[in-house]
């Protein structure tokens, strides 16, 4: 099968994790992961936050010249750009932001982060679904309410929008925007509870979150390293899917959430783990929704694959 995009290969890749639900200032750091140092001030003025949120930097490598993106923004309106500051990182030289998806905690910070970049025109990917406003409904009856990002405030910070249903390559052809995931699965389910707001103005099922997708780049000689938010599509959906649209079968590197957490998906545990075990990607790291059954199971499962994640660890795919 012919790829449908020419995913040009970089000689690496740095993946930094600026917000997730998890920090732990005393893991230790290994070839792959780097943790943040430790400080006179770590516990104090320096302190990371973590959140129920999620944003990862994602800069490559190749021959000698880098350039970054944002891949989400978390949820609280400073977070991400709270967290730079204490990793003493910059945004001087992102090139664009891609939005995985239109949760709150995922799109909560773009306002801010725009505002903090002060560059206008700059490039912000996104799937034309994640205007929809939404909510979820438990089965106990509990709403909550899924506000979408705010298409005006990014229009006044000057924010160049690019809405997109297919796959888009940034940054010279190295970084590839999944676009809507197709689904081939027969056990990932989307998300049951989800009903999103129709132009009549009532609620109708949203099940699918046709505007989740990922993030993936080619790393030369080791194969695709996938960063992946939140997985609504399912986590072997979007594997499969960014093969199949690069025609490159290895899966080096997986970092991201995996929505298998809560009653409603921890049953999908034991097929998904045993599906990503005959893709054995090199590197796990889930993070954000992947929840605690999962991660542990995982971690026993995979051991030479797996990474804890953790707000300020630096991941080097090379």
């Amino acid at each position: 099968m012919s790829a449908a995009v020419n995913l040009i290969p970089v000689d690496s890749a740095d993946v930094t994790i600026l917000d997730d639900n998890y920090c732990d200032l005393l893991l230790a750091s290994s070839e792959i992961a780097q943790r943040p140092p430790i400080r006179w001030d770590s516990f104090t003025s320096a302190s990371l936050r973590a959140e129920h949120g999620y944003a990862l930097l994602l800069t490559v490598w190749r021959d000698g010249a880098s350039a970054s993106i944002l891949y989400d923004a978390g949820l609280g309106r400073d977070t991400v750009q709270y967290n730079m500051d204490v990793l003493g990182l910059s945004a001087g030289d992102l090139r664009a932001v891609a939005l995985s998806h239109g949760h709150a905690d995922h799109h909560g910070g773009l306002e801010g982060m725009f505002r903090r970049i002060g560059r206008r025109g700059m490039p912000l990917v996104l799937h034309p679904d994640v205007w929809r406003e939404r909510k979820i409904v438990f089965p106990t009856g509990v709403e909550m309410h899924l506000p979408s990002p705010s298409y005006n405030d990014l229009d006044r910070e000057g924010v160049q929008i690019i809405e997109e249903r297919g796959p888009s390559l940034l940054v010279d052809g190295t970084v590839l925007i999944t676009g809507q995931v197709e689904r081939v699965t027969d056990f990932e389910p989307g998300f049951p509870i989800q009903q999103a707001r129709t132009a009549e103005g009532n609620w109708e099922p949203d099940v699918w979150v046709w505007d989740d997708q990922a993030v993936v780049c080619h790393v030369k000689g080791k194969g695709l390293l996938v960063l992946t938010s939140c997985s609504h599509a399912g986590v072997i959906n979007v594997l499969r899917h960014a093969r199949r649209i690069t025609g490159v079968e290895q899966v080096y590197g997986l970092v991201g959430g995996m929505h298998l957490t809560g009653g409603l998906m921890e049953p999908l545990i034991p097929r998904t783990l045993a599906e990503l075990a005959t893709i054995a990607p090199s590197v796990v790291v889930p993070g954000h929704c992947t929840g605690w059954k999962a991660t542990h199971e995982l971690a026993r499962q995979m051991p030479g694959a797996y990474i804890q994640s953790s707000v300020g660890t630096r991941l080097h795919f090379a």
